[in-house]
């Protein structure tokens, strides 16, 4: 019943667009063998480390064993860049492609066109940006990622970087594995967070509980969003909504990114935008290095105009090693790590398996997991 409601829904977005693309797709989600592609980061030495160690292509989601039982061909690369790489060879047959957002396979519009059979993209992670997703939505395919698998992991990152950046730790450590002791070259620009005004770009589940988390800390808190959040969360947190985020931004001692990737936020915050915030702001960025102004951002904490800046995402990933962003002063720049903790790959492997399952079936998926559905895009990336 499920395949044949496809079917039909297929045949009328077809009869509506005057396309063939979208039927194709659609009718292809049909029983058998498919071929499934995943493409993750090397663990190497590390892998055998520790036994839950399962978003690498040596983990391999702990996918293998289970999907090979059932006749599927998975295949798992870490190489997805340049030309003849292990991932493009495989483009015109697989049916199903894997990816993550710490070592993303970018899924361009010609990738797109080449595969095929492809029906159906996953994200082990969440934030799907690295495809092309107009391109995704007009060929009819599936973009789904687990939702809520690496909240907590991310908005606990951000609390730890603020806290870094607050206290300017990073210069202590350097001195205590460099054999130096000057107090004084920590101490006058070490702070205490509480009373310090923070605002969060992006109040959606990350930034909720980024809220919640600060809370205690006895901070003044703002967020901006498209939409309001609950107002009981609001009273329980005291975070005040500001619905325009230029008005925000001189109030913000503390100003975080948890916004989604999308046209409208690609490089928002670009040298105008920065010179309305606070001298000696600083900034956290877990939520996609693009959404900044790359050479902005470095002039900036070049001048003192932002006094501290940490994340863990850049534009590409992984970061070429002339990234300016490594170089700059007063950073404190990880690899994308937030997410990725061992708890939040054991989420999100769960929910890669949960939606094959489902895929296989013919069933669908939760509802908050759809990126791309029947040619539409999720609000959050419209």
């Amino acid at each position: 019943m499920a395949m044949k409601q496809v079917a039909c829904s297929a045949i009328k977005a077809v009869t509506n667009s005057g396309s063939s693309s979208l039927l194709t797709r659609q009718l292809h989600a049909s029983p058998g063998s498919k071929k499934i592609v995943g493409v993750f980061y090397k663990a190497n030495e590390y892998f055998t480390k520790n036994p839950n160690f399962v978003g690498c292509v040596e983990g391999a989601l702990g996918l293998r064993q289970w999907l090979e039982s059932k006749g599927h061909q998975y295949i798992v690369t870490d190489d997805k860049d340049g030309a003849d790489c292990e991932l493009d060879k495989h483009i015109p047959d697989l049916h199903v492609l894997i990816s993550t957002p710490f070592h993303p396979a970018y899924v361009t519009a010609e990738r797109i066109k080449k595969a095929k059979n492809l029906q159906l993209l996953l994200t082990a992670g969440i934030g799907s940006d690295h495809v092309d997703l107009k391109a995704a939505a007009e060929a009819g395919l599936t973009v789904a990622e687990v939702t809520g698998s690496n909240v907590v992991s991310v908005a606990e990152d951000e609390l730890m970087r603020i806290l870094i950046l607050v206290r300017n730790f990073l210069p202590g450590y350097h001195q205590v594995i460099t054999g130096d002791w000057n107090v004084a070259g920590i101490a006058y620009r070490a702070y205490d967070l509480e009373g310090k005004m923070v605002g969060t770009i992006g109040a959606g589940r990350i930034g909720k509980l980024l809220l919640q988390r600060l809370k205690p800390f006895n901070c003044n808190l703002l967020y901006h969003d498209r939409v309001k959040i609950d107002p009981e969360l609001e009273k329980q947190t005291g975070a005040k909504f500001e619905e325009d985020l230029d008005a925000m931004l001189p109030k913000c001692d503390i100003i975080v990114v948890n916004t989604p990737l999308t046209e409208k936020t690609r490089g928002m915050f670009n040298k105008d935008r920065i010179a309305k915030m606070k001298k000696g702001v600083l900034i956290v960025n877990n939520a996609r290095g693009a959404i900044m102004d790359t050479q902005a951002v470095v002039d900036a904490c070049s001048s003192g105009h932002i006094a501290g800046y940490s994340g863990d995402v850049w534009f590409p990933q992984p970061a070429p090693k002339d990234h300016p962003w490594r170089y700059m002063p007063n950073q404190a720049m990880t690899p994308h790590i937030s997410g990725t903790t061992i708890d939040a790959q054991l989420r999100y492997a769960a929910g890669v398996k949960d939606m094959l399952e489902r895929y296989f079936k013919g069933e669908e998926f939760p509802a908050q997991n759809y990126i791309v559905k029947e040619g539409e895009l999720a609000p959050q990336y419209r």
